[in-house]
């Protein structure tokens, strides 16, 4: 018999389509770390398969560890994002202002493609996320919430990375992300215990949500960049305003023994 270049066409389990399906949820940055999945009875009947299929999916998922189970909980999508860096890395990263503003020039850098990628790739969907987003970072500023400004900041920066779908840029903006909620690189109350820093960050990101509405490339682009070069400055003044009170206290502690 001659050789030909096709195989047999061999029926998929159950299983297995389930399988592919939660890894392309995962993959496309739907389904986050620390989603709980719905109940097996919910999710079986979503999906339209047996519960016993269902269990063998899980069971895969769970063992090259994209899902975790939690006793009396339920499933839950892993951390699969982990770390770029190590932690001795991270704790270098913590106390060196050379990796500040490293940081900044990067987010940048790739910001800006991002938001640009948004304006052109994004679904109404996606622009629809966004501008709810920046929805609640007014109400937030409204509030004088500054707390949750800052989480609104970085989810907002996140919409964008989600809006210009390219998956290996979302997984890795997502773990640079989840170091700057945890302050690794700044504290976040910085920039947000100003008023006037406050709205001048809403007014900024204002200008990239409409640009990235508009469908404005150029524009996004532009905006972004302006946002965090006002971003690097504030720091900047910050830190050396800091530095300058370290001085100044030391004159007074001297002053008062003479």
């Amino acid at each position: 018999m001659q050789a030909t270049p096709f195989q047999p066409i061999v029926p998929e389990k159950i299983a297995a389509s389930v399988i592919r399906q939660i890894e392309l949820l995962i993959l496309r940055g739907v389904l986050r770390p620390g989603d709980r999945l719905p109940p097996e009875r919910e999710l079986a009947g979503q999906l339209e398969v047996s519960r016993p299929s269902l269990r063998e999916a899980l069971a895969d998922l769970q063992q090259r560890g994209l899902l975790t189970s939690r006793r009396g909980s339920g499933v839950f999508v892993a951390d699969v994002l982990g770390s770029a860096f190590s932690d001795a890395l991270i704790g270098l990263f913590a106390t060196n202002e050379e990796a500040l503003f490293d940081t900044i020039a990067f987010r940048r850098d790739i910001e800006s493609i991002a938001a640009a990628r948004a304006a052109r790739l994004g679904s109404d969907a996606d622009l629809a996320v966004m501008q709810r987003v920046y929805g609640r970072m007014v109400e937030a500023h409204e509030g004088r919430k500054g707390e949750q400004e800052a989480d609104l900041d970085a989810a907002f920066h996140m919409a964008i990375i989600e809006a210009g779908h390219n998956i290996i840029m979302l997984h890795m903006m997502r773990s640079m992300y989840d170091l700057f909620r945890r302050g690794v690189f700044y504290n976040r109350q910085v920039m947000f215990d100003q008023h006037t820093t406050r709205r001048a960050l809403l007014d900024q990101h204002g200008a990239i949500n409409a640009a990235i509405q508009a469908r404005n490339a150029e524009g996004a682009q532009a905006a972004v960049a302006a946002h965090l070069n006002y971003v690097e400055q504030a720091l900047a003044e910050h830190m050396r305003a800091e530095r300058n009170e370290a001085v100044a206290s030391a004159r007074l502690k001297q002053e008062n023994r003479r």
